[in-house]
Formats: structure tokens, sequence, C-alpha cells
């Protein structure tokens, strides 16, 4: 396998890879360590960033499948980060009033 084709394969996976943790950390995937849906936006932006960042620095230097991969999952994590920040958060169960006696 040529170095190109290595390093393609490579960018891509890591930025699937960051998708993937950026997409548990908004609460749209179960973690895979403990197997239940949480949430941590924090975490969500910083990797977002990060996304940010990397497309900036390898602006010019990338072939045009991975510009469009790279812009294509960031446009997508935007989204779904501004849906996870305008959900109202869930609210506890009203605890049930016994019926009064008429």
């Amino acid at each position: 396998m040529s170095d190109d084709k290595q390093n393609g394969e490579m960018f891509q996976g890591l930025v699937i890879s960051l998708a993937a943790a950026t997409m548990q950390h908004l609460g749209k995937t179960l973690s895979p360590v403990t197997n239940k849906i949480e949430k941590n936006l924090p975490a969500a932006q910083s990797t977002i960033d990060m996304l940010d960042m990397l497309e900036a620095k390898t602006k010019g230097n990338l072939s045009d499948p991975e510009a469009k991969l790279l812009k294509s999952i960031l446009a997508e994590l935007k989204l779904n980060y501004v849906e996870t920040m305008n959900e109202k958060p869930a609210e506890p169960a009203a605890e049930k009033k016994p019926e009064q006696a008429g």
C-alpha cells in the first residue's frame, strides 16, 4: 500500500473516530464503557473545536474526498450540537398525589 493511500485511510479513521466520540458526548450514541447514554457537552465542544483546527491546519493539503469528509462531518456534528443544546432537559416524573375523597 502506498504511503499516500495509507495516510488517507488513517486520516479518514481519525476523523471518523473523533466524530464517533463527539456523538457519544452529545448523548446520541451509547457509551461503550457504561453502555448508557451520557452527555458531556464541554467534551463534545472540545472535540468539534479540535476538528475545526484540523481543518484549518490541513487546508490545501487534503485530497478532495478527505476535505469533503471533514467538512461534512463537521457540519453534522455542529448541527447535532446545536440540537442538543436546544433540547429541553428531561423533567423528573411528577409524584402522583393521592386522589382526594369528595
